[in-house]
């Protein structure tokens, strides 16, 4: 709902349980009064404190208002230059070389519906579940102008803030930095700041600690969202836990190189910007142009971070990822990289397809190795043509030898990479991403393919696009093993190489868009050495992400955990490996391997000839559990029921139907204790006043919540249970 008050200037954004709120001051500032608990019928600005913070200048009409200034008000959108020394959401550089920007309210429209963002993916929804407003802010003298737009949808506690930023001046400007958001929290308690970090086979690991003084900076220059930081991110009340507290989120939808900063200024107002990392960014704006910065998704929970989970979840699921597979049931798959890296014959292939489908697994994937000559990873990349050595049936034939398995088809593509020794290469060394003169990086024997360039974009469609209408294919994992350095291309002049990387992403989305819009009846997942760019940019064209090259079960308890504070479970693609773990050497059971992969969309990586009778009981079983429990996994509510951070005895998450009346726990021992105290797992979401059945035993929901369910020790580490509770 929007509410707006035009003789106070007022604007009020409420959802369910959330207000947002803004006012145009009397100079024609607009400031931000409020965001949090839902608060109806009042104008908050009388919260906003006018005070003197020494030497802090204001614009020249207020001359001897020494109480009014931009570095020290609460605003919707800052812009360096204007007597704000805090960070700023806007710098552009004027035709003149001047930085000052006055940006002053213009007028506003409610639009019903979601408008898209030209280029980039954005959240989606009807007239009828989600609202627009749109508030044009203005330089009168530069001509530059910023329309804001803020969508709130009601019903699921999610807003989201864009900027669109227009050139309406007669000359050329410079963007030096371009923010999709400000948030000014003026009233504001001692923060907790919740971030993701990781590296490559441990992504997005949860760190917990307290707001200090200055910028806490979260952000990447890799050209990707990358696994060492997330475009996500919470600020939270010191007391806030799973269940209880105030916390609000922001999350990016975009791939590329970010930055979050959070500044906790002189007189402890905190603010918020988000969006392109400047570092890496310049854009020329010339007379009559606009550029359109990402989407920033935002939640607020006083309910803990398990509420405000549900509501991304919500989000992303409904209204971000698309297509015929982001609501309908998606195949269990068998993954042949684990099982034979680049070594396979076709005979290979067609053998652990024979022995998985007669488990009940429903798609072969053929991984890294398919194509030109790519007998390892040095050679091949961007000539995708099959290597008929290897399948010498051909795709077609091949691809038709699987279904008639009764198995679906799937193929590993890195499209966005180019080996030095390939055709393509050979052919047109000026499409890598490498200085003019220079011989440029090497990341895992491969050069990044220009995607900034729409002849590149183009030749990948039509080789990529050739090969997916040859035969029967029905998955598509989109891999990146590397990331970008040398960002420069030959189609731009000098001064604008600071757009290279923003232009690369929108070359990936406009390749993404496309080859998704020609194979609707695809399922694309994408991966990037794992979870390197596991971002909402990306679920809007592919509806699950790999969430890790590491499949061991014990690190896939901290990766999945993390990952389930901004995504659902179907988003995060988790497959049983090997055990000993093939990245660690850790032993794990197979029954705990599947219950942890449960977490995810389901699938195997591994050789499914070298199991034993026994083995492939546990795999059939395993099967027909995710089956039954399909629904329930991927469209039930997640709860986090542990943390694994905070004891080293179990793990235990769970998944409730809508109606709250069957749920599913997964429990993991992670280590076995001789004499030990019993556990107790507190389920939540639950009806108080109902009666559940778990184990043959009867519980009120009350109880389950309050005491939980009891757990025995058992033996061995590593080990696990599935309990069904039903409501009587």
């Amino acid at each position: 709902m929007i509410l707006t008050d035009l003789d106070k200037k007022l604007f009020t954004l409420h959802t369910k349980n959330i207000t947002y709120q803004m006012k145009v001051d009397e100079y024609g500032f607009l400031l931000h009064t409020y965001y949090g608990e839902r608060i109806d019928d009042e104008d908050m600005s009388k919260f906003i404190q006018y005070l003197w913070r020494g030497f802090s200048g204001h614009p020249y009409e207020m001359n001897g208002r020494f109480d009014w200034s931009l570095d020290t008000l609460p605003q919707e959108y800052s812009t360096y230059g204007s007597g704000d020394y805090r960070s700023p959401s806007l710098h552009v550089i004027n035709t003149d070389g001047s930085s000052d920007c006055d940006l002053r309210y213009n007028g506003y429209e409610i639009i019903d519906g979601k408008p898209g963002i030209k280029g980039l993916p954005a959240t989606y929804g009807s007239s009828d579940e989600v609202q627009t407003l749109k508030v044009e802010l203005l330089d009168k003298i530069s001509g530059i102008g910023v329309d804001l737009y803020y969508s709130v949808f009601e019903e699921k506690d999610i807003i989201t803030r864009s900027a669109v930023i227009k050139n309406g001046g007669k000359g050329r400007v410079w963007l030096e930095r371009a923010m999709s958001m400000c948030v000014d929290y003026n009233i504001v308690p001692d923060f907790d700041i919740v971030t993701f970090y990781g590296r490559q086979l441990g992504e997005k690991f949860v760190e917990r600690t307290s707001l200090r003084h200055g910028k806490t900076v979260m952000d990447s220059l890799r050209g990707s969202s990358s696994s060492q930081q997330t475009p996500f991110f919470i600020l939270c009340d010191k007391s806030t836990g799973e269940t209880q507290g105030n916390c609000y989120a922001f999350c990016l939808v975009y791939s590329g190189s970010f930055m979050t900063e959070v500044e906790k200024d002189q007189g402890d107002q905190v603010r918020v910007n988000m969006g392109i990392q400047p570092e890496s960014f310049r854009w020329e704006l010339n007379a009559g142009d606009e550029f359109c910065t990402p989407e920033v998704i935002m939640s607020f929970s006083r309910e803990g971070f398990g509420q405000l989970s549900r509501n991304y979840h919500n989000i992303i699921h409904h209204n971000l990822t698309r297509g015929k597979y982001h609501l309908s049931r998606r195949p269990i798959l068998i993954n042949n990289w684990e099982a034979t890296y680049f070594n396979f014959t076709e005979e290979k292939l067609l053998k652990i397809a024979e022995d998985a489908s007669k488990l009940g697994i429903e798609m072969m994937v053929m991984d890294d190795g398919w194509f030109g000559k790519r007998d390892d990873a040095t050679s091949g990349l961007g000539d995708w043509f099959v290597n008929t050595k290897k399948l010498p049936s051909g795709l077609t034939k091949f691809c038709q030898k699987i279904n008639d398995m009764g198995m679906k088809f799937g193929l590993w593509f890195e499209p966005e990479m180019i080996s030095e020794d390939s055709d393509l290469f050979r052919a047109h060394p000026d499409w890598v991403l490498r200085t003019a003169g220079r011989d440029g990086m090497l990341g895992r024997c491969q050069f990044v393919i220009d995607m900034s360039r729409g002849d590149v974009v183009d030749y990948l469609y039509n080789s990529i696009s050739s090969v997916l209408s040859s035969a029967n294919i029905e998955y598509f994992k989109w891999d990146a093993n590397r990331q970008i350095a040398n960002a420069w291309t030959a189609l731009l002049p000098a001064e604008r190489q600071g757009e290279v990387m923003h232009r690369y992403v929108l070359g990936l989305y406009d390749l993404l868009e496309r080859l998704t819009s020609s194979f609707p009846n695809i399922l694309f997942e994408t991966c990037s050495g794992g979870g390197n760019r596991f971002d909402a940019g990306m679920l809007y064209y592919a509806p699950q992400t790999w969430a890790s090259d590491n499949s061991d079960a014990f690190a896939r308890l901290f990766i999945q955990y993390g990952t389930s504070f901004m995504f659902p479970v179907s988003t995060m693609g988790a497959h049983v490996s090997v055990s000993p773990n093939e990245q660690v050497g850790r032993i794990t059971p197979l029954k705990t391997r599947g219950v942890v992969a449960m977490a995810g969309t389901f699938g195997y990586e591994l050789d499914t000839n070298l199991m034993t009778d026994e083995e492939k009981e546990i795999v059939k079983e395993q099967v027909e559990t995710y089956k039954k429990y399909y629904d329930l996994i991927n469209y039930g509510d997640y709860y986090r029921l542990s943390d694994p951070y905070k004891t080293d005895r179990y793990v235990a998450w769970m998944f409730l139907s809508e109606d709250k009346s069957k749920a599913l726990v997964n429990y993991v021992q992670v280590r076995a204790y001789s004499n030990a105290p019993a556990i107790y797992v507190r389920l939540q979401g639950l009806k108080e006043n109902s009666t559940y059945v778990v184990n043959g035993a009867e519980y009120s929901g009350k109880s389950l919540m309050t005491c939980g369910i009891p757990v025995s020790s058992m033996m061995g580490d590593m080990v696990s249970l599935q309990i069904e509770v039903n409501e009587k």
